[in-house]
């Protein structure tokens, strides 16, 4: 077995050092994450979307 097939598949990413930026550095990244996270939260719609389809077809 290879060392990579042990390594986790997703790592947990870096996190950044907030305190060398700059205030509207931050409020910034703030707004980067939040697109980010309406991004996540879409992609899970749709993931909920297809599934309630799936169910619906094999239910019957």
């Amino acid at each position: 077995m290879d060392d990579e097939e042990l390594e986790p598949r997703n790592k947990p990413a870096k996190k950044r050092d907030l305190s060398v930026m700059a205030i509207a550095e931050l409020e910034a990244y703030i707004v980067s994450l939040e697109e980010e996270i309406g991004r996540a939260r879409n992609e899970i719609v749709a993931k909920r979307r297809q599934r309630g389809g799936a169910d619906s077809l094999f239910k019957r």
